[in-house]
């Protein structure tokens, strides 16, 4: 509380955030805001006996959502899941970032130790999963069995809302058809079982905290930006999906190199930047 602070921004929102001087200002009056609402004494006060108050509910479904999300990550196989299921390594030939995807050239049998932060979640929201943005925050809710003390939890304690706050708008901008499309293409139908049965188990749960009937039906403009997009973005996914299942296609060493391979490769990249500048949340 020096006078300054320091903003990191994701490069896709740059230009919506400051292409314009007008909303730029308010972009970053309502930080500054944010900054010295979060940290002026009564708030700061309150922000802490509510950790304390909520600190055996917050290690109940820490302890329960990393297990579970630990128990996904570390199965055989899972890192060539997301290398099949996703334009993982394509995406190291858009013109973005500043270093590759991964850091050997293994192919098979990979490691998530192999893999950068940021493709990792680039690559899941290519899949319409998002899932490092709510996997196992189910299961960590579940543990509780009391939505009326998350509930409580959510109205006092700032940490636990903005959690929530986060996986509800991961889960909003999910699609759980198109993720089901997108992981079969990886032939582990015992993986996209475990995916899946926890993103129902998220959003139900996500849902009764909120006391909902619907993801961000209290948050009116972030819900109609988000389904302003959809339609478009499920378009793109659709097409991305299809280009997927092509490339993913073992090649026939009689036939030689598939003729299409290279349009193909195309339109997948072109899939990509218009659904990473739509979805927005891409790491």
């Amino acid at each position: 509380m020096d006078g300054r602070f320091k903003v990191t921004e994701q490069g896709e929102v740059i230009f919506a955030r400051y292409g314009d001087v007008m909303i730029a200002q308010r972009h970053l009056e309502r930080l500054t805001s944010a900054v010295l609402l979060a940290d002026a004494p009564d708030v700061a006060t309150e922000r802490e006996e509510a950790a304390e108050r909520y600190r055996e509910l917050g290690s109940v479904i820490d302890a329960q959502s990393r297990g579970c999300y630990r128990a996904l990550v570390t199965q055989d196989g899972f890192a060539d899941l997301i290398a099949a299921v996703s334009p993982l390594d394509e995406i190291g030939d858009l013109r973005l970032g500043s270093r590759p995807t991964r850091r050997s050239g293994t192919d098979y049998g990979r490691s998530l130790d192999d893999l950068r932060a940021i493709p990792w979640v680039f690559s899941w929201a290519q899949t319409r999963v998002n899932l490092p943005g709510w996997y196992g925050i189910g299961s960590g809710l579940a543990a509780m069995g009391d939505v009326e003390q998350l509930r409580r939890a959510y109205a006092e304690w700032p940490l636990f809302a903005s959690m929530i706050d986060v996986a509800e708008m991961s889960l909003a901008k999910a699609d759980r058809a198109l993720a089901e499309r997108f992981l079969a293409l990886g032939d582990r139908p015992d993986l996209a079982y475990q995916i899946l049965t926890e993103y129902d188990l998220s959003r139900q749960l996500v849902l009764q905290v909120l006391d909902q009937s619907e993801l961000l039906e209290r948050k009116p403009h972030l819900q109609t930006a988000v389904g302003l997009r959809q339609p478009y973005i499920d378009a793109l996914s659709h097409l991305q999906h299809k280009a997927l299942r092509v490339l993913r296609l073992p090649a026939d060493p009689r036939a030689g190199e598939r003729p299409d391979r290279a349009a193909w490769s195309h339109a997948l990249l072109l899939t990509v930047n218009g659904a990473a500048a739509g979805l927005q949340n891409t790491g």
